[in-house]
């Protein structure tokens, strides 16, 4: 196999996207803690359902950095029956190498639903276990991008910063899941003292510093000290920002056409995106001026991948946005 510019590292599944209408949401009084709800012990009818494949943050990672021009490729697990073989087909006509797949015999295959009502999304997940290891790579990737994993990974965190401290031509892109930001700092230090670039939201951030803290320079200087070089807090419509231990830069968001069908993949739009901007040889600012892009088109469609958008038409936006859309950089005292 040719030198791959991309190998994403992390679970698959297939979401099944089920539209509500027949709900309403719950909030405590400063609108936090809020519970989607349908009636209870009743039939609720749903508007529709799509079923999308081969997805997950490090999947939806992988598709996105082959339709920006990179040779990419993923390693994750699933099981022998139909729902795997539709992954794997749905890899393979997007371009990944399916390579690294590793196909468990009697085993399940990953699957979710996605309940949609309004903007937004409430997930019903199941992770079944799987022996986790990296393959033998011929020749060592440019980059390895990990996100989210099962919670029987714990050991092998430890395996992926072992080889990329074995091979510095290889650079790592940490996108933390759920069960990652939950084991927390302490235990997989050794992903994070290793990592080139590290991506999180405000509130993510908040929760692995266990800190208040809301001011976003403290947040990325604190982030940077963990470890990695280069340290990607988002913030929602209030931008994205960088540190990477002597220049912070911040960057708007793109603005969106229309309002977000579903925000599912925003996130690894966003990260795939920056560190595939890396792997071509951008700068800093220049990767910044793009994630943004990816992020607004893929919320306008149902699911992480539809919108991923290739170069030509991701350069096509940049030249059209308006003339506030730029990189700005962040005075550090």
């Amino acid at each position: 196999m040719d030198e791959l510019d991309f190998v994403a590292v992390g679970d698959i599944t297939t979401d099944a996207f089920i539209e509500l209408k027949d709900a309403r949401v719950n909030c405590d009084i400063d609108d936090k803690n809020c519970m989607l709800c349908v009636r209870f012990g009743d039939k609720i009818p749903y508007e529709k359902v799509v079923i999308v494949h081969a997805v997950g943050n490090s999947p939806n990672a992988s598709v996105s950095a082959h339709r920006l021009g990179l040779n990419s490729s993923l390693v994750t697990n699933l099981g022998d029956d139909d729902s795997g073989e539709d992954k794997i087909n749905a890899l393979k006509k997007e371009g990944v190498s399916c390579d690294y797949v590793k196909v468990h015999k009697g085993k399940e295959s990953n699957y979710h639903y996605v309940l949609r009502y309004e903007a937004e999304r409430t997930i019903l997940i199941k992770h079944h276990e799987y022996e986790y290891s990296l393959p033998t790579f011929s020749t060592p990737p440019k980059w390895l991008y990990l996100s989210s994993l099962g919670e029987n990974s714990l050991p092998f965190h430890h395996e992926i910063a072992e080889y990329i401290n074995a091979h510095p031509e290889t650079k790592l892109a940490f996108q933390p899941g759920t069960f990652q930001m939950k084991l927390g700092y302490g235990k997989i230090k050794d992903i994070y003292e290793v990592s080139e670039l590290f991506f999180c939201n405000k509130e993510e951030a908040q929760r692995i510093l266990d800190t208040k803290e809301s001011d976003i320079k403290s947040l990325l200087k604190q982030m940077h000290e963990l470890g990695p070089k280069i340290a990607i807090i988002t913030d929602g419509p209030n931008g994205a920002n960088t540190y990477d231990g002597s220049e912070m830069w911040h960057m708007p968001m793109y603005p969106d056409p229309a309002p977000p069908v579903d925000r599912t993949g925003a996130g690894d739009s966003f990260s795939s995106t920056f560190t595939s901007m890396l792997a071509l040889g951008m700068s800093v600012p220049e990767a910044l001026a793009r994630a943004p892009i990816n992020s607004m088109n893929v919320v306008q469609y149902i699911g992480a991948q539809k919108g991923l958008l290739t170069m030509e038409k991701l350069e096509k936006f940049l030249a059209d946005a308006p003339e506030d859309y730029k990189a700005t950089q962040i005075t550090l005292n």
